[in-house]
């Protein structure tokens, strides 16, 4: 599976378009509620900054916004096209944009109360740089809270999930966004990601404690959370 930047970075270029719509179908509209759990979970406090890492089209900036109206909110994606098209987006105005490295944060030790990412880790080549980044950003005593997607466990659902992964995804790839490639890597990466057990065990490497996770829609999307 090539997690190469520039190749990963074309291809989330080449489907920011159709990325919010993808997701939507993808998750059955559920994205929205986990988004909301990882900034109620965040905790910025109130005049406090947040930091968004691999915002994507911005839906978890945008969310912040309108969820701590008096927090400083900060945005920023790899790939250029994910920005240009956050910048399209009603309430677009109330974040700071900016394009950036997850593995190379453009900002001081110590600038944010919290920081966030949706389904940045399992597509960096470095998982444990990524966090190490969060974490050096994050003030002491704030939380680093990640998104991400995580191999289905063993059970009866297994089967009809890794049917939807496989299959269905990629079907919807084809006919939405145009691109069927991408909606194979991307469940491809998710059946060979970590399970949220060694996704927390990264995060105290990373130096983060008072660590935890949860999990939803038949656990294979985990919300995990550490403190500086």
């Amino acid at each position: 599976m090539d997690k190469d930047p520039k190749t990963v970075q074309e291809m989330f270029g080449r489907i920011a378009g159709r990325y919010d719509l993808m997701n939507t179908l993808m998750t059955m509209g559920r994205d929205q509620s986990w988004r909301r759990f990882v900034l109620q979970t965040a905790a910025p406090p109130k005049g406090g900054s947040l930091l968004d890492v691999a915002c994507g089209t911005g839906p978890m900036a945008l969310m912040a916004t309108t969820m701590f109206p008096s927090v400083s909110v900060t945005a920023v994606d790899f790939t250029e096209n994910m920005v240009r098209t956050a910048l399209s987006r009603p309430g677009r105005q109330k974040v700071s944009w900016g394009i950036a490295d997850g593995l190379a944060l453009p900002f001081g030790d110590d600038s944010f109360d919290a920081v966030t990412s949706g389904y940045l880790i399992r597509n960096v080549p470095d998982p444990l740089k990524a966090f190490q980044e969060q974490a050096r950003v994050v003030k002491p005593g704030g939380r680093v809270v990640c998104l991400d997607t995580c191999p289905p466990p063993d059970g009866p659902l297994k089967p009809a999930i890794m049917v939807h992964m496989k299959h269905v995804i990629p079907f919807l790839g084809q006919i939405v966004a145009k691109n069927r490639s991408a909606y194979e890597y991307l469940p491809d990466t998710t059946a060979n990601f970590m399970n949220p057990q060694q996704l927390t065990d990264l995060m105290k490497q990373a130096g983060l404690k008072n660590i935890g996770f949860r999990q939803f829609m038949f656990n294979t999307q985990t919300v995990a959370w550490g403190e500086k």
